[in-house]
C-alpha cells in the first residue's frame, strides 16, 4: 500500500504521541506543548484560508528563529500552500526580486525585519501583510500576528487533496555565486530528507534542540520536521549570539544543535574570554557544515567543551544533507582526522565524484572531480529557470545533480572537498585549493577568521591572497602568516599577500561570500584564470 509522504505527517505524529510534551520554547521562554503548538498552527491555517490563501499559493515568511516560524511552516503546508522562508539578512532589492519571482500573495514578517520589505511594498505582488508585534513596525498597514489568530478555530482546517509531488517549499539559495535561485522542494523530498536526517543525526524523542542555525536555511536543514516528528523539544534563539547559546545549553539541558565552522570559532573565542560552563546534565552534539572545520577547532570543541562534532555536507538544492563523517566504525579505524572530511553518502543516496566526462575518479584520495548526487531528497527544480535546471542535472552525468564542488574520494568512500569550481586557484598551471590553505591559516593561534581568494598576477595569471581577521588579543604581521603557511604546505601554495581585515562578508549560515571579495581585485580584468 502506497502512503503519500507529506510534511504534515511530522506534526501529526508529535500530537498523536507527545501532545503533553513541551514541543517549542519561544525566545522569551514561553513554553508550548505539542497540543498547544498544533492548536496555534490550526488557528493560523484558518486565518490564512480566510484571507484568501488557497492550495498552491505562496506564503512568504521573514523571521528569525521563532515559534511562529514553525507555526507558519505547518499552517501553510496544511492548506496545500507553498512555504517561502526568507533570509533575514538580505536587502530590500533582494526581497523585491524574490517575492516577485515566487509571486507570494501573503507575507508574514517579524517586527525587526519588516522595514526592509516596507520599502518595496508597492512593487511586490503580496496582498496580505501580517506582522509579528505589528505595533512596532513603522509605516504601512500590517495585521498583527496574534490578532490574526485570535478567534479562529483550533480544529483542523479543511484540507485539499495533497500529493507528495506537490510543492511544499521554495528555499532561495544564499547567493554566494550571484542572484538567488528558488529551489523548489516537494512534500516527498522534504519528508525523505527528514528521515535521512533522523538516521544520521541520531535524533531521539528526549532530544532538546537549540536553534542556532537559521530556520530559513533549507527549512533549518530539515530539523523543523525531524525534531517535531520524533517528539524532541525546539528551543528558539532569535539569532545567534555566543552568550545566549551557552546560557540556553545550561538552562534547558540542550543535547543537540547545528552551526557552521564560523559559529564554532565564535563560541571558542567567547569561551576563552569568559570560561563558562558548556553543558547541562547531558552530553551535547553539534552538527557542522559549510567549509570543513579546522582540526584545531574540532579539538577545542570536543576536548574543552566536551561536545561531539558531527560533520555533514550538502547544499540548498539537496536539502542539504547528502554526506556525513559520523561513522563510529571509521572513527575507530582511522581516528578523529576523518571529521574534517565531508564523509560518505547518507542512507539511500547516490553520491559520486566524477571527471569532466562523467566517469568516476579513482578512489585514491588524490584525484579531483566534481561531486554529483542522486537521491529522493534532491530538489525538484529551480523555480522559473528550466535551462538552469536542465544544466544542473545533465552537465557531466545525466540524472545527477551537479554540486559545483570539487573533491577527492578515498578507498572508504570518504569525500573531502577541495574547493568550489569557482574558487579553485590556478597559479602557473598548478591547482591550489583555497579550502586547504584556509585550514592551515585557522591553525595559526592569531587567526580568528580567514578567506583565501585568487588575485591577478602578471607572472602566474593568478595567485592566492589571504584575508585574515585576527583575534582581538593578537597582532600578527604578514611575514609571520606566510612563514607559518610555508612550514605547513608546499611553497607554491603560500599566499602571495596577506591582508588583515575587521570582518568578512558572510551569509546567515556562515559561508564567506568570496565573490564579493574577488570583485575588488578582478573588476578591471577581462578574464579570470580559474574560470577558463
Amino acid at each position: 500500500m502506497k502512503q503519500e509522504m507529506l510534511t504534515t505527517d511530522f506534526l501529526e505524529r508529535a500530537v498523536d504521541l507527545y501532545d503533553d510534551v513541551t514541543g517549542v520554547v519561544a525566545h522569551d521562554g514561553t513554553e508550548y506543548t505539542y497540543a498547544e503548538v498544533n492548536e496555534r498552527v490550526n488557528r493560523l491555517a484558518h486565518a490564512l484560508a480566510e484571507s484568501g490563501v488557497e492550495q498552491g499559493d505562496r506564503v512568504a515568511l521573514l523571521a528569525p528563529n521563532t515559534h511562529y516560524f514553525i507555526e507558519t511552516l505547518y499552517a501553510t503546508n496544511k492548506l496545500g500552500a507553498v512555504f517561502v522562508p526568507l533570509n533575514y539578512r538580505l536587502t530590500s532589492g533582494e526581497y523585491e526580486y524574490i517575492l516577485g519571482d515566487c509571486a507570494a500573495n501573503t507575507l508574514i514578517a517579524d517586527y525587526e525585519y519588516a522595514e526592509k520589505v516596507q520599502d518595496v511594498r508597492d512593487s511586490i505582488p503580496a496582498e496580505t501583510y501580517v506582522g509579528y508585534q505589528a505595533d512596532e513596525i513603522e509605516g504601512g498597514e500590517w495585521l498583527d500576528y496574534e490578532a490574526f489568530l485570535e478567534g479562529q478555530p483550533t480544529e483542523e482546517p479543511d484540507r485539499p487533496e495533497i500529493s507528495e509531488d506537490d510543492d511544499a517549499s521554495i528555499n532561495y539559495t544564499s547567493g554566494t555565486t550571484g542572484d538567488p535561485k528558488g529551489v523548489v522542494r516537494t512534500h516527498r523530498t522534504e519528508h525523505w530528507h527528514a528521515l535521512v536526517l533522523n538516521q544520521h543525526m541520531e535524533i531521539r524523542d528526549d532530544d532538546t534542540y537549540l536553534w542556532t542555525l537559521p530556520m530559513f536555511h533549507c527549512n533549518g536543514w530539515g530539523h523543523t520536521y525531524a525534531i517535531t516528528g520524533t517528539g524532541g523539544t525546539h528551543v528558539c534563539q532569535r539569532t545567534f549570539d555566543a552568550e545566549g547559546v551557552f546560557d540556553r545549553v545550561r538552562e534547558y539541558d540542550v543535547t543537540f544543535m547545528c552551526g557552521a565552522p564560523t559559529v564554532l570559532n565564535t563560541l571558542i573565542q567567547y569561551h576563552g574570554e569568559n570560561d563558562v560552563e558548556t553543558t547541562g546534565d547531558r552530553d551535547v552534539r553539534i552538527a557542522t557544515a559549510g567549509s570543513a572545520p579546522a582540526t584545531a577547532t574540532i579539538e577545542t570543541v570536543e576536548d574543552e567543551f566536551g561536545w561531539r562534532i558531527i560533520h555533514i555536507y550538502g547544499l540548498t538544492e539537496t536539502a542539504p544533507i547528502i554526506t556525513t563523517s559520523n561513522s563510529p566504525r571509521r572513527l575507530a579505524q582511522r581516528g578523529r582526522d576523518i571529521k574534517v572530511k565531508q564523509g560518505f553518502e547518507t542512507l539511500c543516496t547516490d553520491v559520486r565524484v566524477v571527471d569532466e566526462d562523467g566517469e568516476e575518479v579513482p578512489r585514491d584520495g588524490e584525484t579531483i572531480g566534481e561531486i554529483v548526487v542522486r537521491g529522493n531528497q534532491v530538489m525538484d527544480r529551480y523555480l522559473n529557470k528550466p535551462d538552469e535546471t536542465e544544466r544542473a542535472f545533465t552537465e557531466r552525468l545525466e540524472g545527477y545533480f551537479h554540486t559545483g564542488d570539487l573533491a577527492t574520494i578515498d578507498e572508504d568512500g570518504m569525500i573531502a572537498i577541495q574547493d568550489r569550481k569557482k574558487d579553485i586557484i590556478i597559479s602557473g598551471g598548478e591547482n591550489i585549493s583555497s579550502i586547504e590553505l584556509e585550514d592551515v591559516l585557522y591553525d595559526h593561534p592569531a587567526v580568528q577568521k580567514a578567506a583565501v581568494i585568487p588575485v591577478p598576477s602578471e607572472q602566474w595569471g593568478e595567485t592566492p591572497k589571504a584575508l585574515v581577521v585576527p583575534r582581538e588579543d593578537a597582532d600578527p604581521d604578514e611575514s609571520e602568516i606566510v612563514e607559518f603557511v610555508t612550514d605547513n604546505l608546499a611553497g607554491y601554495k603560500k599566499p602571495s599577500s596577506v591582508e588583515f581585515v575587521d570582518d568578512l562578508p558572510e551569509t546567515a549560515t556562515g559561508k564567506v561570500q568570496k565573490y564579493e571579495l574577488r570583485e575588488e581585485y578582478w573588476d578591471e580584468e577581462e578574464t579570470r584564470v580559474g574560470q577558463q
